[in-house]
Formats: structure tokens, C-alpha cells, sequence
């Protein structure tokens, strides 16, 4: 089975959290690129500027995006997303330390692949990555 490489763009602006992702993915011995933007402004940058973003099409795309962070949150990041007829097709998971029924649901309106709360312990936080890299590996998307 050929495998498929994911490219993955980190919207966090906690340095502990992206280090603890970074354990996570090499715990789990996952070697897909990882990319990290503070905000939601820095991310659309990476994304939409194809002369300095290397995470354009056709390589396959998936964030994990943080919601409470400064500049662009990550609900107003999904509105531009979802808003952008190139970038509206990107899977998202939301990952973050949000436990808020309002966040989930504003989340899933603008169509995220997925809803996850930080884990508290390391050991449950590479179980989880564990199996969002499970799933994109399964996943057939373009």
C-alpha cells in the first residue's frame, strides 16, 4: 500500500502545545511536515502566498487549529476559510482546550472534520494523534 503524505499546519499559539504535538507526531513515529502559524492571519498567509507557502496543492493538507488565540481565533480563521473558493476544501480538526458546546457548534457549521480537547496527559495526547494520523492515512481525500 503506497503511503500517503500529509502535510500538516498547525494553528497554535501556545508554544507548549506545538512542542507537545511535535512529541506526539515523533512518538508516534509520524514523519509527515508539520507547519505552525500563530494566528489565523499567519495561516492564510502560509496558505494563500504560493510563492512562500510549500503547503499548496496537489499535496494533501489537513490543520489542526487551535480556537482561542490572538489576532484571528480559530472560528473567524474558518469563516475565511470556508469563504476562499481554493482553500474551503481543506479539512480542519479543531484541537483545542475548548470544552464550550458554543465552540463545538459554530465548529461543525463551518464543516470541521473533527472536534478534539486537548488531552491532559502526554500519553493521551500521542493516542490521539495516533489516530488523527490513523484516520488521514485511510482517508481518501483529493
Amino acid at each position: 500500500m503506497e503511503e500517503k503524505v500529509t502535510n500538516l499546519l498547525l494553528v497554535d499559539d501556545d508554544d507548549v502545545d506545538v512542542m507537545t504535538v511535535q512529541r506526539a507526531l515523533q512518538k508516534n513515529n509520524i514523519t509527515n511536515r508539520l507547519y505552525v502559524a500563530a494566528n489565523g492571519l499567519e495561516a492564510l498567509a502560509m496558505l494563500r502566498d504560493n510563492d512562500k507557502a510549500p503547503i499548496v496543492p496537489p499535496t494533501r493538507r489537513l490543520i489542526l487549529l487551535d480556537l482561542n488565540m490572538p489576532k484571528m481565533g480559530g472560528i473567524e480563521f474558518l469563516r475565511e476559510l470556508r469563504a476562499d473558493s481554493e482553500l474551503g476544501k481543506i479539512p480542519v480538526i479543531v484541537l483545542t482546550t475548548s470544552n464550550e458546546a458554543k465552540d463545538k457548534v459554530d465548529a461543525y457549521r463551518l464543516n470541521v472534520a473533527g472536534y478534539i480537547v486537548k488531552p491532559v496527559t502526554f500519553s493521551k495526547f500521542v493516542e490521539v494523534m495516533a489516530a488523527v494520523n490513523k484516520y488521514w492515512t485511510l482517508n481518501e481525500m483529493p
